[in-house]
C-alpha cells in the first residue's frame, strides 16, 4: 500500500506525457504550413545536400513570436514571425538557414522527444520532492520542490542548446555558409525576440548569448587546430 501513491504518480506522469505529445502535435499540424518560400529554397537544398539528403523539409508555424521549433516527431519549424523579419530585411536567408540547422540539431540528438519525457519527469520529481520537503518544511516545501525541478530542467535545456548549436555550426560550415550567419543572428536574437532572458541565469532555458557564441568560436578553433 505504501507504493500505491508512487505508482499513481508515475501513471499520472506517463499520462501527462502522452497527452502533451498529442496536444503539441495537433497544435503544430493545425497551425502550420510547408515552408515553400523561394528565398529559402537554395538554403534548404544546401543543408540537405550537406547531410547527404534531398532538400530539407521545414514548416511555418503561424504565430507572431520569433522562434524556431523542433517537434518530437522530427519536424522542424520557423515561426511566421521569423519570416516577417526576413520580409523586413532584419534577417538574411543564411541566418534563417542557421536556425533550421539548429532545429535539425535538436531532432538529430533527440532533444525534442526527450524534453517531452523530461516534462513528465519534472512532474514526478516535483511531486516526490514536495511530499518529502513538505514533511520537514511544511510552508516552503512545495515551493522549494518546484524550484529544484525547474533548475534541473533548465540545466538540461541549456545543454541541449549547446549541442544543437554545435551541430548547426558543423552543418553550416559543411553546406558552405560558415558560422558567421549563425553568430550574427545569435548576437541580435534578443532584439528580434524582445527577450532579455530569465532574471536568474541558472533558471534560463537557454545559455547566455555570448556564451553560445564563445562555444561556437571554440569549436572553430578546434577544427582549425586539427587541420593544422
Amino acid at each position: 500500500m505504501k507504493l500505491l501513491p508512487l505508482i499513481l504518480v508515475v501513471v499520472y506522469a506517463v499520462a501527462m506525457w502522452l497527452f502533451s505529445a498529442w496536444r503539441l502535435r495537433q497544435q503544430l499540424t493545425q497551425n502550420s504550413t510547408p515552408l515553400n518560400d523561394p528565398r529559402l529554397a537554395s538554403a534548404l537544398d544546401r543543408l540537405g545536400r550537406a547531410m547527404g539528403l534531398g532538400p530539407v523539409r521545414a514548416n511555418v508555424y503561424e504565430i507572431a513570436p520569433v522562434n524556431g521549433l523542433a517537434a518530437p516527431d522530427g519536424r522542424v519549424f520557423l515561426t511566421r514571425g521569423f519570416l516577417d523579419q526576413l520580409d523586413a530585411g532584419k534577417v538574411t536567408e543564411a541566418e534563417l538557414a542557421s536556425v533550421i540547422a539548429h532545429e535539425l540539431g535538436h531532432v538529430t540528438h533527440g532533444h525534442a522527444r526527450r524534453r517531452m519525457m523530461d516534462f513528465a519527469g519534472q512532474n514526478l520529481v516535483r511531486t516526490v520532492l514536495a511530499g518529502t520537503f513538505g514533511r520537514f518544511i511544511p510552508i516552503v516545501g512545495p515551493w522549494l520542490a518546484m524550484l529544484v525541478a525547474s533548475a534541473l530542467a533548465a540545466r538540461l535545456s541549456r545543454n541541449d542548446e549547446y549541442e544543437a548549436d554545435a551541430f548547426a555550426a558543423a552543418l553550416m560550415v559543411k553546406s558552405g555558409f560558415g558560422t558567421a550567419p549563425q553568430k550574427a543572428l545569435l548576437a541580435r536574437l534578443g532584439q528580434l525576440t524582445g527577450s532579455s532572458g530569465a532574471p536568474v541565469a541558472w533558471l534560463a532555458s537557454h545559455p547566455p548569448t555570448q556564451a553560445r557564441i564563445a562555444a561556437i568560436e571554440a569549436l572553430e578553433q578546434r577544427w582549425q587546430n586539427r587541420q593544422g
